[in-house]
């Protein structure tokens, strides 16, 4: 696996109407050496709402703390 992942995972609380949602960075993915798949590592397991995988941006690293959006 690369040191960089190919996407960061985020569980993602949605608070209602007219409310942001919360993002909250619970771990990474690293694409398979033969390309056919990801291997996810997860420090947190969400409880309800939705896994979102997004591709880090250029100065975002997986070790960060978890950001809210």
């Amino acid at each position: 696996m690369s040191k960089r992942p190919s996407f960061l995972a985020y569980a993602v609380k949605d608070r209602g109407r007219n409310q942001k949602a919360i993002w909250t960075k619970i771990g990474a993915a690293w694409p398979h050496v033969d390309g056919k798949g990801y291997s996810i590592e997860l420090d947190a397991v969400p409880l309800d709402g939705r896994l979102v995988l997004m591709e880090p941006k250029p100065d975002e690293t997986a070790d960060q703390p978890a950001m809210q959006a």
